[in-house]
């Protein structure tokens, strides 16, 4: 704009330097045209925040954001089940398409091969994923608590300690968050990883294992934790308590984060809804959760007083205690190279 004004301005010097010309009707003339100019330049210097609000609807307008979700995971499931992202994004012409998975790690594998935008998990699935090349962002993250996880055994078993699972079958769904408390808890007890037999089965696969009597102990997360502490009173060696943050992560797929940031941020807004109507109401959550997961209320209701609930920013120390994680897992070779896990924290939120 000062350019263009400083042309007009030599012109206008010119224009005086003739006298025969320097009439009242040509100064009015000139004068105009600067004010046009500098009200055309004005009025540009606005557009471009209207014109990118245009662009973030006309972007989101059609497209699907696909979501990832267990049923165990309750702000995500009450999110499906409530409709109100649907509403929130109806404005930008966006819809949802909601996929059910039994743990995080073929969630995150379905994020690698772009049918999934967006999810939720524990804190291991993520690095394995990181490793593995997925484009994948950490885009927030849940407090969640080490208390929600345990290494449990049935009730009249012979071992009283971590240290008693050496050359023991131990089940968890590897990659999962209950994957490294069980590294920290067995090197805590002195023993190696190598030590256990580690027995790779979903949740649901774990507890028949476990009831059947075919592994010996078993690493597992709420609410099935308090479900089968409640239903056979299985004891607890450990829980995360000093081993494992035991935190849950928000992540979403690099190429959706970069297309759509608008319509990100709508969807973690309307997840932050529901995160608090889930704090504040333990027992409205344990009766929601009970026909979708088969397991009784009053067990949900324990799991749901022992947790933290937040959908917060990542910080330093939290991508440090992620990085620690990786650290240990490619220590013991369950992931085949060094990560750095603050290479793929969105700065966005």
């Amino acid at each position: 704009m000062k350019t263009i004004i400083f042309s007009i301005w030599q012109f206008f010097t010119a224009i005086l330097q003739h006298r025969k010309t320097r009439t009242l009707s040509l100064l009015f003339a000139v004068g105009l045209g600067i004010s046009l100019v500098v009200s055309a330049c004005s009025s540009g210097a606005t557009n471009p925040q209207a014109n990118t609000s245009a662009n973030n609807q006309s972007t989101a307008r059609g497209i699907t954001v696909n979501i990832g979700y267990q049923k165990a995971a309750t702000v995500l499931n009450a999110l499906k089940n409530r409709g109100s992202l649907e509403q929130a994004l109806a404005a930008s012409g966006a819809s949802v398409r909601w996929t059910e998975f039994p743990a995080g790690p073929p969630m995150l594998e379905a994020m690698n091969a772009g049918s999934i935008d967006f999810g939720y998990t524990g804190e291991s699935p993520p690095i394995f994923a990181q490793a593995a090349g997925v484009p994948l962002l950490y885009v927030a993250y849940d407090p969640w608590s080490p208390k929600a996880e345990a290494i449990i055994v049935p009730k009249n078993s012979a071992i009283k300690t971590v240290a008693e699972l050496k050359g023991k079958r131990v089940a968890f769904a590897k990659g999962s968050n209950t994957n490294y408390l069980v590294v920290k808890a067995v090197e805590s007890a002195g023993l190696k990883y190598s030590d256990i037999q580690p027995a790779y089965l979903t949740p649901a696969d774990a507890r028949a294992a476990f009831e059947g009597g075919n592994v010996d102990a078993w690493a597992i997360w709420d609410p099935y934790l308090a479900a089968v502490e409640q239903a056979i009173g299985a004891r607890t060696l450990t829980d995360a308590t000093n081993l494992a943050p035991n935190r849950g992560y928000y992540l979403a797929r690099k190429t959706f984060v970069d297309s759509h940031p608008d319509v990100l941020k709508t969807v973690l807004d309307e997840v932050t809804k529901v995160d608090k109507w889930a704090a504040s109401n333990p027992e409205e959550v344990a009766k929601f959760l009970e026909p979708e997961l088969g397991i009784k209320a009053s067990a949900l209701e324990i799991a749901e007083k022992r947790r933290e609930y937040g959908v917060l920013p990542l910080t330093d120390e939290v991508i440090t205690q992620q990085q620690k994680i990786a650290d240990t897992f490619q220590k013991i070779n369950l992931i085949p190279k060094q990560i750095q896990v603050k290479d793929i924290v969105w700065k966005g939120n």
